[in-house]
């Protein structure tokens, strides 16, 4: 048995240009994006709650630090560097897509980013395991754990039983007898989720610390 929770969050208003597309999808246009994400724990915590909604403002300045008012375009674009001059020059706030443009690319970028800000703030104790991500009312696109992934964490999480061995002296005879510890003495196997993926990177600002900024950024 689990629980779960869902958040609705506005990402900001983006721009894209899919180089690839034979339609007007080659041009550069906007959508406004949002995202629902989808939380799911064993166990609540002191409040009753699967995720504390609050830790979402957090979420929010990620999302749109990469999207609010920005320019997406893929790695491989033949114009980039049309697009980096742009940014230099201080037209556009630049994101390069290292695996390409793409409303279900966007939702992928979404989960591998919230997921290690979930993971990292709850110790483990709450999973993303699905997004959708929507252009506008019309079109979305969802990124999501399979339920095999979720079965072998929770195996892996599970604790176990370790043999050892005793050496035992009886009479003149020296004995090693094994033993089976409790589970409960086994420190059990923890699998950390991916940690957020390179999807976007701010080529032309130093894009180095996706979560600069924010209480979960790098203090150092």
């Amino acid at each position: 048995m689990r629980y779960v929770s869902t958040k609705i969050i506005p990402m900001g208003s983006t721009a894209f240009r899919q180089w690839r597309a034979d339609s007007h999808c080659k041009l550069i246009h906007g959508y406004r994006l949002q995202c629902k994400l989808w939380f799911t724990s064993d166990e609540l915590d002191d409040k009753n709650w699967v995720f504390d909604f609050g830790g979402c403002r957090e979420i929010k300045k990620l999302l749109e630090k990469q999207f609010d008012h920005t320019t997406v375009v893929a790695a491989d674009d033949p114009e980039l560097s049309m697009f980096e001059l742009m940014s230099t020059k201080g037209m556009i706030d630049l994101r390069i897509a290292a695996k390409g443009v793409g409303i279900e690319r966007t939702a992928e970028w979404v989960y591998d980013t919230v997921s290690g800000y979930v993971d990292d703030t709850t110790d483990g104790r709450v999973r993303v395991i699905k997004v959708e991500v929507w252009e506008h009312e019309g079109n979305s696109a969802i990124y999501e754990q399979d339920e095999l992934q979720i079965i072998q964490k929770e195996k892996i999480s599970e604790p176990q039983s370790e043999i050892v061995t005793n050496t035992v002296v009886i009479g003149n005879n020296i004995t090693e007898v094994p033993v089976v510890k409790a589970a409960a003495e086994v420190k059990p196997v923890i699998e950390k989720p991916h940690p957020a993926s390179g999807l976007y990177n701010k080529k032309s600002t130093g894009f180095g610390d996706p979560f600069a900024g924010t209480s979960w950024g790098n203090k150092s």
